[in-house]
């Protein structure tokens, strides 16, 4: 994700420069990657070998200095990181790109009249508005990400699906090792779903005067009622106690 964000946001600001031959460019590769399937695709790279089976490093059309075997070079797991990243990347341009276009015109045209450079204006006034909306969009494609890597486990990657029909396939207990593997995807997608909150109500702040309270906020905030409320009702109960002794 980290790799797929850090091309895409190099493809979203080509998709919106003034060149056409960056923005076909731009285009043409998110064409490509978002009507391929990632199965095809890292089945693809994974036989890239087939349609070339040396690589080298030398002049063009000359001697060549350096030749490595491509089965040799790329492995199941280089593939498969290999295969996500350019996957991600065609995604997250248009996420990008459409966090961007979502601020203002004014912004960009008060940044120009103050006399700030292009990219000093896409640095910080664009991007830190834009990550507004980028940010949820990006934490849903994250945790998609994540259960979605379990598709390389066609190409013999040992994530966590196929540790699991490793052991299974000895063991022949499948439901029990399911119900594991669901619970470590649950954990892991609880921690980046709390992450995510935090993350936006850190670019929440220049928007919303009063930020949304943090689950330990809530929780404070609802033990503190719960003490108020106990304290009324001991007093309330101690008074008729009083009078009759009286």
């Amino acid at each position: 994700m980290v790799l797929g964000f850090l091309t895409g946001t190099v493809l979203a600001v080509m998709r919106l420069s003034g060149n056409p031959v960056l923005r076909t460019l731009s285009w043409g590769y998110i064409w490509i990657f978002r009507s391929t399937p990632l199965l095809v695709q890292l089945l693809f790279w994974f036989n890239i070998g087939a349609l070339y089976p040396t690589l080298g490093l030398g002049i063009p059309f000359g001697p060549q200095f350096v030749t490595v075997q491509t089965v040799n070079l790329l492995g199941p797991t280089l593939t498969a990181v290999i295969g996500l990243t350019l996957h991600e990347s065609a995604y997250a341009a248009e996420v990008v790109r459409g966090g961007i276009l979502s601020v203002d015109s004014g912004q960009t045209e008060a940044a120009q009249a103050l006399g700030l450079s292009r990219r000093r204006t896409l640095r910080r006034i664009v991007v830190p508005q834009a990550m507004r909306s980028i940010v949820p969009t990006a934490g849903n494609m994250l945790i998609g990400t994540l259960k979605g890597t379990s598709i390389v486990s066609v190409l013999a990657v040992h994530d966590l699906l196929y540790s699991v029909q490793l052991i299974y396939n000895q063991t022949y207990q499948i439901i029990p090792l399911l119900m594991v593997a669901t619970l470590w995807y649950i954990a892991v997608t609880t921690a980046l779903s709390i992450a995510q909150f935090y993350v936006e109500r850190h670019y929440a702040r220049g928007n919303s005067r009063a930020l949304p309270p943090t689950p330990l906020q809530r929780l404070r905030f609802q033990l503190t009622a719960l003490r108020l409320w106990l304290h009324k009702a001991t007093a309330a109960d101690a008074r008729p106690a009083i009078g009759g002794d009286r």
